[in-house]
């Protein structure tokens, strides 16, 4: 074991091949895109269309404005009819976000693990020439 702390501070390389476990496994795997959409799109659609019901339900005297959805959903109003428009804004708000925030993920992390992969190979061969 001293060795190899001896080899690793004079900065020569060595050669590891050690199977990774499986929880860093599972921490560099690609997130499915789809799933992951689906997931906070019902997220957004429940929250949405829960906070419409709810307040048509309880009716608090000092309750949020969300008649302000209707700037940007087209069709919402603080109604029964606004509880499926609200959720079907949300649905598709929330699963466009997560889709997007799954592929920017498995993006950076492609191009993160391409880079440490990449130089760890040029470290490993950076004195190729002086066999020859």
């Amino acid at each position: 074991m001293n060795e190899m702390k001896e080899i690793l501070l004079r900065g020569e390389p060595v050669e590891v091949e050690a199977e990774l476990p499986r929880s860093a496994m599972l921490l560099f795997a690609p997130i499915d895109k789809r799933a992951f959409g689906a997931a906070i799109g019902t997220i957004g659609a429940l929250a949405i269309g829960g906070l419409t019901a709810l307040q048509l339900i309880i009716r608090p005297e000092h309750a949020l404005d969300l008649s302000l959805f209707s700037q940007y959903f087209a069709g919402y109003t603080v109604s029964w009819g606004g509880v499926a428009v609200g959720a079907a804004w949300g649905f598709a708000t929330g699963f466009c976000a997560g889709w997007f925030t799954a592929f920017a993920r498995n993006l950076v992390l492609a191009i993160s693990l391409f880079f440490l992969r990449s130089k760890a190979e040029l470290s490993g061969s950076r004195d190729f020439l002086d066999h020859i």
